[in-house]
């Protein structure tokens, strides 16, 4: 590789296993292997067969477990973190620091996570695109489920948008490569996702990048992760409405009847919509104004190893014999 190449689009922190091919099938098999691990203890423990959760379960307790698979993942994800020395920093995206991975982050995600798909979901009842009826209601059901969907989602985005992320971040010096390809290999994950269309991968893709931001310009993994399991408790659990084009076996209100609309897709649900598109291309646009109106600067874990070296300071002259100074004209005066 040239080394005009590098030192344009290459950091010195950068690693073998983060060229952008690698470190995304790095990715793919480390979460593979974490459903993989939570399968066979489901199946060890009785409650999963032929590698998927057991359908006769009741609705609450199917939908929980499924839920509660992702999170081997988890401890995948962290054993990837901690043991390669190179790679212990990234575990400060998911600490508590006071700024973006607080409270105020994790309002801000369940806002957003909620208003967005309600927006599609009012929208497509009052034109008359969807029905519903309420089902029923348990608060330590939903709490529960919650809970459940946090981990699945969240599962996602340490894959995504800490793990993968990073990687990219530390190797390539535009953060657009890394905020752009995590979201791309995010899509990629939901391509075998049923009644996958060209709309849906566009939104998961889009929705990719706005997590992505989270991080980049508000370091706020868990702005993240409560968006994108208030996004999918809202489809799933609170409005039982396909997310990713499977429906949830437990709600709180059910779907009675769904018609292709502008706001939803009866097989993929709003995530096929052009309408949830145009609501999170307006966050994104809104995101991106606010950060270059604040003057927001991206945050970067990896900002100290990729400093210059600090410049030599240069050796001093030789002490020697001292001399007269004095102009030879103010000499002549003197004397």
């Amino acid at each position: 590789m040239p080394e005009q190449f590098r030192e344009r689009y290459l950091r010195k922190s950068r690693k073998l296993t983060d060229i952008f091919p690698i470190a995304a099938i790095i990715s793919f098999v480390l979460a593979l292997i974490g459903q993989a691990i939570s399968l066979a203890i489901g199946h060890a423990l009785g409650l999963s067969s032929g590698g998927e959760i057991d359908p006769n379960l009741p609705g609450f307790l199917y939908m929980t477990l499924l839920y509660l698979s992702f999170i081997s993942i988890w401890l995948i994800i962290a054993l990837a973190i901690a043991i390669p020395p190179a790679n212990r920093r990234m575990f400060k995206d998911i600490l508590p620091n006071g700024r973006g991975n607080s409270l105020r982050g994790i309002g801000i995600g369940i806002l957003l996570g909620f208003s967005c798909n309600a927006i599609c979901i009012l929208l497509s009842v009052l034109l008359r695109d969807v029905g519903l009826s309420f089902a029923e209601f348990n608060i330590v059901n939903a709490l529960i489920l919650y809970l459940a969907v946090m981990v699945q989602s969240g599962a996602e985005e340490i894959v995504d948008r800490l793990f993968l992320y990073e990687k990219l971040r530390r190797r390539y010096k535009s953060p657009w490569v890394a905020i752009i390809g995590n979201a791309l290999v995010f899509m990629s994950m939901h391509l075998l996702s049923p009644g996958i269309t060209v709309i849906s991968c566009m939104q998961i893709a889009l929705i990719g990048v706005i997590f992505s931001l989270f991080v980049y310009y508000f370091d706020s993994l868990w702005a993240a992760i409560f968006f994108h399991t208030t996004w999918n408790y809202t489809q799933n659990i609170l409005f039982g409405c396909p997310n990713s084009g499977i429906v949830s076996a437990y709600s709180i209100f059910k779907l009675d009847a769904a018609s292709w609309g502008p706001f939803f897709d009866p097989v993929f649900g709003v995530e096929g919509s052009i309408g949830a598109n145009v609501i999170l291309a307006a966050l994104l646009v809104g995101i991106l104004v606010y950060a270059k109106k604040k003057n927001l600067p991206g945050q970067d874990l990896w900002a100290d190893l990729n400093e210059p070296a600090p410049e030599a300071p240069a050796p001093e002259a030789p002490a020697g014999p001292e001399t007269n100074h004095t102009p030879r004209h103010m000499n002549s005066a003197v004397e």
